[in-house]
């Protein structure tokens, strides 16, 4: 698995935002970059591609998909990402932006928590008018010979293809107005809370307590959103990590288990098979099955 920390900053294009905006491959990457996008990576900004016209497969963690003309794929921070072999005669747009300048936007976008685990977003066709629009718009802007445009602009710009993302979002996977409250702000603070420490065996009591909820509470707001309790929403993040690691790197059941929290190597073991069906054996064996294929 490849590591993209530090990656925006060799490819940014503006000078006081850490942004990167690709037309049809356009601008050339450097070939360091090229080699590392060609595998599967962990991501340290946020990404999206819109394909205005042809067809790509995607892997976010674990989970092949394809999507085709006026689709968009994205990925976020700290998932595991690849883009397999596809058509260079397609028609897209490549975006990407880190933190700091998502907090620099005027406006929220619930859509990036990603509350229904999904990675495509659909748009109508005057939805896909638009969203191309914007972004050839701010493709020019950033691109645009002489002086650089100001940073407001292109907050501007990337503020208003944000909403379309996230209204299509919510319009594609549930009502938005239902997901934009409180509850939503508390979803957000649990995952949080949960990936800021995830190698700590957490207490679903403590994060509780940290977010002024009773348990009963939360239970009920991590089960609207992600359709599981707390401790199950825990444990399938961190089997989740277990597969990435077994998949991506060399490491061993011991090492993996002391390094995602758990002090005994054999619950891990049987916390893994009962998360997956597969012991870790079995599922290794299986990776190496699919690698000669």
């Amino acid at each position: 698995m490849q590591d993209t920390k530090g990656m925006l900053e060799k490819i940014r294009h503006h000078d006081k935002l850490s942004i990167a905006l690709n037309q049809n491959c356009a601008i050339p990457l450097p070939e360091d970059v090229m080699e590392i996008l060609s595998q599967p990576h962990r991501l340290t900004f946020y990404y999206f591609q819109f394909i205005v016209s042809g067809a790509a497969t995607f892997v976010t963690d674990l989970n092949e998909f394809s999507i085709a003309d006026g689709g968009l794929v994205f990925g976020l921070p700290n998932q595991v990402f690849t883009k397999l072999p596809y058509d260079k005669n397609n028609f897209q747009y490549a975006l990407s932006f880190d933190e700091r300048t998502l907090m620099l936007l005027p406006g929220t976008y619930p859509f990036l928590v990603n509350p229904y685990n999904v990675n495509a977003i659909s748009f109508d066709p005057a939805s896909q008018l638009r969203v191309k629009n914007l972004l050839s718009g701010l493709f020019q802007l950033l691109h645009a010979p002489g002086r650089q445009r100001k940073a407001e602009v292109i907050l501007a710009h990337l503020h208003t293809v944000l909403t379309e993302f996230n209204t299509a979002y919510f319009e594609q996977y549930g009502e938005q107005d239902v997901h934009t409250g409180a509850k939503l702000s508390k979803y957000i603070a649990f995952k949080m809370a949960v990936e800021t420490n995830l190698s700590e065996q957490h207490d679903v009591q403590g994060i509780a307590d940290q977010l002024a909820l009773t348990s009963g509470t939360l239970y009920g707001i991590v089960k609207e959103f992600a359709g599981v309790s707390p401790k199950e929403w825990i444990t399938n993040r961190l089997m989740l990590e277990a597969q990435r690691k077994l998949q991506y790197t060399k490491v061993s059941v011991k090492e993996l288990a002391y390094e995602l929290g758990f002090s005994d190597p054999r619950y891990f073991s049987r916390v893994f098979k009962k998360s997956t069906g597969k012991s870790v054996s079995e599922y290794l064996e299986e990776l190496q099955e699919l690698g000669n294929n």
